[in-house]
């Protein structure tokens, strides 16, 4: 059938529950010491305009933070999933331990801590991973560091997510859906719910099943626990249905 989805197409959509499992805090938790400061004044056009050295020093401190951090089993789950699978990662999430563990195909809808982009050239990116920048400091193009000239390659509140058409489009193919560390139930998850197939195999992992979206299994459990037994299953699952085509 012509609308039918990609049955060795797998789409998984992560969000800040499953970096929570490596310690990475969420947004809202990683303000810490910086809840003297309204969000606005670190993470979004306007805070960076007004003062781009406490901006930075906030993406910084969020920067080390991620990079210290490790994958976890279900990002490592995940990634072993290319065994068998045309494997494409949708995450909200900035840090890149999907990338760490292994996964191949990674869609960042908010952006990437670590990188850096310039000001005035948005598409001149550049990996940074733990370097902290000061007045002293060369910039990633060999320049002296100027704050202003250069933020963090993520999206900020007032900002447009890039990526999501493609994203939904990778999410109509699929034949099977994970979602872990999300509760979609704010944009623009949501909305990305509305490109799945109805006849792909969705699944939901979730640690408090306070909400599980209509028309998928629910897995609830830690995801550190609970994406491993899923990934196996598939994995058996595929080993079994090559053994059989190979006997025929």
């Amino acid at each position: 059938m012509k609308d039918a989805p990609n049955p060795n197409k797998v789409v998984v959509f992560s969000g800040a529950g499953l970096s929570q499992a490596s310690g990475l805090p969420t947004f809202r938790d990683s303000l810490g010491l910086w809840q003297q400061y309204d969000v606005l004044q670190l993470a979004s056009p306007i805070g960076f305009a007004k003062n781009p050295e406490l901006v930075h020093q906030f993406y910084q401190e969020r920067r080390l933070r991620a990079h210290q951090a490790k994958p976890n089993a279900a990002h490592l789950a995940i990634a072993e999933l290319e065994q068998h699978y045309d494997v494409v990662v949708v995450t909200q999430n900035v840090d890149d331990l999907h990338e760490r563990a292994g996964s191949s195909q990674v869609i960042h809808l908010h952006g990437k801590l670590n990188e850096l982009r310039q000001t005035r050239t948005p598409y001149a990116v550049y990996p940074v991973a733990d370097q902290v920048f000061t007045e002293s400091s060369t910039a990633p193009d060999g320049t002296p560091w100027q704050p202003k000239q250069w933020r963090p390659n993520v999206v900020w509140f007032g900002e447009q997510v890039p990526f999501l058409t493609k994203a939904g489009e990778h999410l109509r193919d699929a034949g099977k859906v994970l979602v872990v560390g999300s509760s979609l139930e704010v944009e623009p998850a949501a909305s990305l719910l509305s490109y799945c197939r109805q006849r792909a195999a969705k699944y939901f992992v979730d640690l408090t099943a306070r909400h599980c979206p209509t028309g998928f299994y629910l897995w609830q459990g830690p995801a550190i626990e609970q994406v491993p037994k899923l990934v196996n299953s598939w994995l058996n699952s595929a080993h079994l249905d090559f053994s059989v085509k190979e006997v025929h």
